[in-house]
């Protein structure tokens, strides 16, 4: 893998003159080598009941160690019995991670993060007979992947397959979901340390068991997270995740609160998406934060045109626009922007562990679930232009056609706030819907983010209520042909897409964020429509 050194570069010479303070802060509070030996006071009297619980992620390269041969073992199993197809059920931390860590490694793992019909009716289309599914969650309530686990269960038991022989469980010791999976007798449950947070997780079982099962090579992974953490616990100027911390504080000090992450020959495979939940949900609240704005590289809109609101990030060499440059091994660069959050938390005033907004937009969902009515017919849009409906917030202009009301949209965003894209569609037949962030970002000049639904509820969802309230929110849904059931359950998959979509739409209007909702008759026609629309509008 290119970059195997690791390091952070500050690029900039102004940003490097204004982080220098705060890496001298840093030093002098001997930050860096207390967060190693988990000192829980370094946030604040309020965070330190959380942050007591959420600390292990700083030794996981050790404490890590005894699953490799356990996940082999379970691997060389399967693979005797013919099973060598991996799914895995699971959000966030659990998802991002093992995500990142097997394209990275170019082993297949199917990941089910979605609550779209399609897609997960895709990765029940796969050969049954050769397929495991890894499902992980802290406690098992998490209602996309209990919905999975569900689907898939019953799924195996229809092809005559025993079911708990192919179900392999990552959770926390005494949680729920661990008591359900020892009554059911699933095939094995791997007990996560519960003393880290998911999007802390990536060295835990949560990251390592389904890529490890999937036949990445974990162990190097743990080696290149070892090889940096005595650096990463120095208090010293030139400890890496010192100077990057001490750079995203600075910069968000003079205005730049956004972090536009660009790969640049890392060799590395999506990181930035990874990243994007460490530093949305670790900073984005009390008003404050990071925002991180994944792009597609260093040439795309938001990087390469960059302005004085956000701070342009390399993942790899120095290359164009970028100020700051962080290279190393995947291993090496987790444990590096995990260090790097923790202390900009430390720097920011904020803890840096607790997510305090997530949960609004569950309970929404959660409200609409319970209340059918309002999620059949209740809603009626303001607008129809083609094969698309128009909904929007108060106070959001919903008439005309659909390049105008759009236009309208963009421009209400602050010249230094941001456009979120949020689109509860397939992430995979539907993928060409994220060139939509590069688009808007081209013809607005504003920071673009682009997320699937419900996915980044579980990353920049917590930014979006906690962060800068300065966003302007475009979601996109879309017609579901083929519904699917969730057993023992009162409602289908797409049933429960739109609950998310509508419960979380409800809690950004409730901040005050303007929401622009528009409804995708017909999936492939109406996001062609929406391309055409996006253009015209920046015209």
């Amino acid at each position: 893998m290119a970059g195997e050194t690791t390091g952070v570069d500050i690029i900039d010479a102004a940003l490097a003159g204004e982080a220098a303070p705060f890496a001298e802060r840093l030093v002098a509070d001997q930050v860096a080598s207390k967060l190693a030996s988990q000192d829980a006071t370094l946030w604040g009297p309020e965070a330190e009941s959380e942050a007591s619980i959420r600390l292990s992620w700083t030794t996981l390269h050790k404490s890590s160690r005894p699953l490799i041969g356990e996940i082999e073992a379970l691997r060389t199993d399967l693979r005797s019995e013919g099973v060598d197809r991996v799914v895995l059920a699971g959000m966030g931390g659990s998802s991002l991670a093992p995500e990142v860590i097997t394209a990275t490694d170019g082993v297949a793992l199917t990941v089910l993060d979605t609550t779209d019909p399609g897609q997960v009716a895709d990765a029940l289309a796969g050969d049954l007979e050769r397929t495991v599914i890894v499902v992980s969650s802290k406690s098992g309530g998490t209602v996309e992947t209990d919905s999975h686990r569900r689907i898939f269960a019953k799924a195996f038991a229809d092809a005559g397959i025993d079911a708990a022989r192919r179900i392999v469980v990552v959770t926390d010791p005494g949680s729920p979901f661990a008591e359900l999976s020892e009554k059911e007798g699933y095939r094995k449950v791997f007990l996560a340390d519960p003393n880290v947070g998911g999007r802390y997780s990536a060295l835990t079982a949560f990251g390592l068991v389904p890529a490890g099962l999937a036949g990445a090579d974990v162990a190097r992974l743990l080696d290149q997270a070892a090889s940096v953490a005595e650096e990463l616990a120095t208090d010293s100027v030139d400890n890496p995740a010192v100077t990057l911390a001490a750079a995203w504080a600075a910069a968000h000090e003079k205005g730049a609160e956004k972090v536009v992450i660009g790969d640049t020959g890392s060799g590395i495979k999506g990181f930035a998406d990874w990243a994007e939940q460490l530093i949305a949900e670790s900073t984005g609240k009390q008003g404050t934060g990071l925002l991180p704005v994944a792009v597609e590289g260093p040439s795309a809109a938001g990087f390469a045109d960059a302005k004085a609101d956000a701070t342009p990030v390399a993942v790899g060499p120095a290359e164009g626009a970028a100020k700051i440059s962080v290279t190393g091994s995947l291993g090496a660069q987790f444990l590096l922007w995990e260090f790097a959050t923790a202390l900009a938390g430390r720097l920011l005033g904020i803890n840096p562990f607790d997510q305090p907004d997530v949960e609004a937009a569950k309970k929404a969902a959660r409200s609409l679930l319970d209340n059918p009515d309002a999620l059949k017919g209740g809603e009626k849009p303001s607008t129809v232009d083609g094969a698309v409906e128009v909904f929007g917030s108060e106070g959001v202009a919903t008439e005309g056609k659909l390049a105008d009301i759009l236009r309208a949209f963009f421009d209400s965003a602050p010249e230094t706030g941001y456009i979120a894209v949020q689109a509860y569609l397939d992430r995979l037949d539907d993928a060409s819907t994220a060139v939509l962030r590069g688009e808007i970002a081209k013809r607005t000049g504003r920071q673009t983010t682009f997320g699937w639904g419900p996915r980044f509820l579980h990353s920049t969802g917590q930014y979006h209520k906690g962060g800068h309230q300065n966003g302007v929110f475009l979601q996109i849904t879309g017609a579901v042909e083929d519904d699917l059931d969730v057993p023992d359950r009162p409602y289908t998959l797409g049933v429960l897409q739109h609950a998310q979509a509508l419960g979380d739409g409800q809690v950004l209007a409730e901040h005050g964020r303007p929401v622009l909702r528009l409804h995708l008759t017909d999936r492939a026609a109406g996001l062609a429509e929406l391309v055409r629309a996006v253009q015209e509008a920046g015209e």
